[in-house]
């Protein structure tokens, strides 16, 4: 279980296929943020929940399984790029931001991106549609694991409010129109959504 609130950046090292039991290993270069990190640990990358499978020297070891890299954009990502990561709760911390489980609905295409000195507003369009009804205005989303609100849903696209804060500690500052992020609709909408009778 995550927050959605972002630790830090850190670089992915190398990307990999698995000799075996996965379908791609990769290492990231964990700095200040492998303090105190186990293996078996569960950590959000770009948000997705993977689970630390090696350590060497504050560098961490992911494998990841084929549903895993169809599902997210990680099959995109290359040694050199920066990732977000967020480790889980502890139980009795403050909640920062909502309820982020890494578990990653389908993925978005960034269609605009409008910045001016007070704010940037980007749109996404969704790869899926269908998860746009699990999207309301105010509501919550994960964007590449950070926790973020919807300023507007239409059609397919939806878009969010960023403060430079946010574009300076996460990925989404080095996001241009044309890349692919993460998407993770708020998990209490799309229970509601799964118990609303069928239209």
């Amino acid at each position: 279980m995550f927050t959605g609130i972002i630790e830090g950046l850190a670089e992915v090292t190398s990307v990999a296929r698995a000799k075996k039991g996965a379908d791609t290993v990769m290492r990231v270069k964990m700095g200040r943020m492998a303090r105190g990190l186990k293996m078996g640990d569960s950590v959000c990358v770009n948000g997705a929940c993977l689970t630390v499978t090696k350590l060497l020297k504050g560098e961490a070891q992911f494998e990841m399984v084929a549903e895993t890299m169809r599902r997210t954009s990680l099959g995109e990502v290359r040694p050199g790029d920066r990732v977000n990561i967020e480790r889980s709760m502890r139980v009795g911390d403050r909640l920062e931001g909502h309820f982020v489980l890494g578990h990653v609905d389908g993925t978005a295409i960034v269609s605009e991106k409008i910045e001016t000195p007070s704010e940037t507003t980007m749109w996404f369009q969704l790869d899926n549609k269908e998860l746009a009804s699990a999207l309301v205005e105010k509501g919550s989303v994960a964007v590449d694991g950070i926790s973020l609100t919807v300023v507007d849903v239409s059609g397919g696209k939806f878009s969010i409010s960023l403060i430079p804060h946010t574009l300076g500690i996460t990925t989404l500052g080095l996001k241009k129109k044309g890349e692919k992020v993460n998407i993770e609709t708020d998990v209490l909408s799309k229970y509601v959504a799964k118990n609303l009778p069928k239209q």
